[in-house]
């Protein structure tokens, strides 16, 4: 969607709108484009056609729809006085909420299909109201503005929880039987830098390494990358390293120099200074005041 093309899910792990209109006066009009994460989109009132990557389908109500990391879509809409485009999106980054779903295998192993896995059709028609699945939705706009930051993670985590596990039923209901959730789909470059990032960013980042692994030149590598990300692969990995150290020093007792050394930083000092640039507080801040229950979000 156009309203998200732009989103950097490093700085916000989850976008959320419900029911945005788009009427006549708007002059809505759509553009091909990809992005980052998983994006779902629920369609609640419009007319027009949605094409992913050279696949058409007729916009409708009760439409829902899945598009999957950097995949190529286009949302063509006819507006009218009486027929606005009322949609709703959930867009997230997969990686940095699937240990939530490890509990519930059914749950996890919907969530790994619909990010990595080959969809046989991504989108389902005749949801209807859906009135869990509005409800749900309804309640979390009026919740989130409500929200104090140290809170917004976990309250992200568990809204996306209740969302898929509604989600995962609407979809199931209406995708075809012959739709396999063993096969995966081919991935595209970008995601397979950062799948290649998120094995490799505690150690030194050696760009000829990773273009020869990946088949790419390095010059090619870096334009790629910054084309579809927004970021360098220098900033992107050290944007990983401090969120990585956010969850050790939250979730372990790990000295400041133990978590320095676990994200791929030996020099405290480095770690630190890093830390405080990212923040604006050190890490030892940053874990005494997330105890009391006042630490800052990540940039």
């Amino acid at each position: 969607m156009s309203d998200i093309h732009s989103l950097n899910l490093r700085d916000l792990p989850l976008y959320f709108t419900y029911k945005r209109i788009n009427d006549k006066a708007d002059h809505y009009q759509g553009t091909f484009h990809a992005h980052q994460g998983v994006e779902i989109l629920i369609v609640h009132e419009g007319t027009g056609t949605l094409i992913i990557e050279q696949k058409s389908y007729k916009l409708a109500p009760g439409m829902l729809c899945i598009f999957q990391p950097y995949q190529l879509h286009h949302i063509q809409v006819d507006l009218s006085e009486s027929t606005p485009f009322i949609r709703s999106i959930v867009h997230y980054e997969p990686t940095l909420f699937e240990a939530y779903m490890e509990k519930w295998p059914s749950l996890q192993s919907f969530y790994k299909h619909i990010h990595m896995g080959s969809l046989g059709e991504q989108c389902v028609y005749d949801t209807g109201a859906a009135e869990p699945l509005d409800s749900l939705l309804g309640n979390w706009e009026r919740t989130l503005p409500l929200l104090s930051k140290s809170d917004i993670y976990e309250e992200y985590s568990l809204f996306l929880v209740a969302f898929l596990r509604i989600f995962k039923h609407l979809w199931e209901q209406k995708q075809k039987p012959s739709a396999s959730q063993s096969a995966s789909r081919v991935p595209h470059q970008a995601e397979r830098m950062l799948e290649w990032l998120q094995e490799h960013y505690k150690e030194p980042l050696r760009l000829e390494q990773m273009a020869s692994e990946l088949h790419l030149s390095p010059h090619h590598l870096s334009h790629l990358f910054k084309a579809c990300t927004g970021s360098s692969i220098t900033d992107y990995v050290a944007a990983k390293k401090i969120q990585q150290a956010i969850l050790l020093l939250t979730a372990s007792d790990y000295s400041i120099s133990r978590i320095g050394e676990e994200i791929g930083l030996t020099n405290s000092s480095y770690f630190c200074k890093l830390f405080k640039a990212q923040l604006g507080i050190t890490p030892h801040q940053y874990r005494k005041q997330f105890r009391s229950k006042r630490y800052p979000m990540p940039r």
